[in-house]
């Protein structure tokens, strides 16, 4: 007992002290009695982690296994779980409306999500065995986008809206194997084009009241694009001044967004991405390992002393 008192009586030290919040004063004081406490975020990240490796090793399957199995077999069992999943959602699913809705039932979104991933599978199997449009393959992004967008409005799901949102990347030529190869001018414009597309588009469906919680995950998506846009052109040796004062007032921007509104993601955007476009500037000239390496040490030790320092600061004040 006298231990359990020193412990709740240092808790209060430090959150008067504003170490802690009052948040986690109560989590670790609740932690020093034992009692229970929720896991429902890191078991939804495992869920969906999950799901996503089930597919993947479904892909596999389908990939290794195709020629002994035969395409009847493979776009049976496929469409099987997809009529499945599909049947599942929409006959479990409350009536549609503007503003967010609860998910009914504990497994509805994985469901939902698992739908949507063997949906992409079997069209990558079906485009594969009889190239239906193999120079038009983009059209099948611009569909399973449009296909994805619907879901996540009808079953108000921010993961499938990121699927439909990736998909239409994909339709504008944001395919990651791409990025390394193909840091052009031109391919750099279309990710502008996408990023500020996604976010204008975003602002006027909140504006329009249509899912305004999926304002954020708009957002979020088109910052990355247009950062990583960006930096590819602060990587190219030549014609990068433009670029990087172009990621500077992106990284202001970013600042700008997230620090009144206490939006820690907006902040590390603006302080990663700048960190890294800046030091590949620095570093252009060294030739010496150890110097690259001890700069990316202390550098890096401090940004991520400051990140911390700006998260604390935004649990205070939550």
């Amino acid at each position: 007992m006298p231990g359990f008192m020193t412990i709740l009586t240092r808790l209060e030290q430090w959150k008067e002290q504003g170490l802690i919040s009052p948040e986690q004063r109560a989590l670790l004081a609740g932690l020093s009695r034992r009692e229970p406490f929720s896991i429902f975020l890191e078991l939804n990240i495992l869920l969906y982690a999950g799901i996503l490796a089930f597919v993947a090793g479904l892909g596999w399957t389908v990939s290794t296994w195709s020629q002994q199995l035969g395409d009847v077999l493979v776009l049976t069992i496929l469409s099987a779980m997809l009529g499945a999943c599909f049947w599942y959602c929409f006959s479990r699913a409350p009536a549609w409306s503007l503003a967010e809705i609860p998910s009914p039932s504990l497994i509805f979104d994985y469901v939902l999500y698992l739908g949507c991933l063997t949906w992409s599978v079997e069209l990558a199997y079906l485009e594969n065995r009889s190239h239906l449009l193999s120079k038009q393959w983009d059209l099948y992004l611009l569909a399973t986008g449009g296909l994805f967008f619907f879901l996540a409005y009808r079953f108000d799901n921010r993961f499938v809206l990121s699927l439909g949102l990736s998909s239409l990347a994909g339709w504008f030529g944001l395919t990651i194997s791409r990025w390394p190869s193909h840091q052009d001018a031109a391919y750099r414009q279309y990710a502008i084009l996408y990023s500020l597309i996604a976010g204008v588009a975003g602002a006027i469906l909140q504006r329009r009241g249509l899912k305004p919680h999926f304002f954020g995950t708009y957002l979020n998506i088109a910052a990355n694009v247009l950062f990583w846009a960006l930096l590819s052109g602060v990587f190219d040796r030549q014609d990068y001044v433009g670029w990087l004062l172009a990621l500077i007032a992106a990284c202001s921007a970013s600042l700008a967004w997230g620090l009144p509104r206490r939006q820690f993601s907006f902040v590390a955007y603006a302080a990663v991405y700048g960190y890294v476009g800046v030091s590949s500037i620095l570093i252009r000239e060294i030739h010496s390992d150890t110097a690259v390496l001890s700069y990316f040490v202390i550098t890096g030790a401090a940004m991520l002393v400051m990140l911390v320092q700006i998260a604390r600061h935004f649990g205070r004040e939550a």
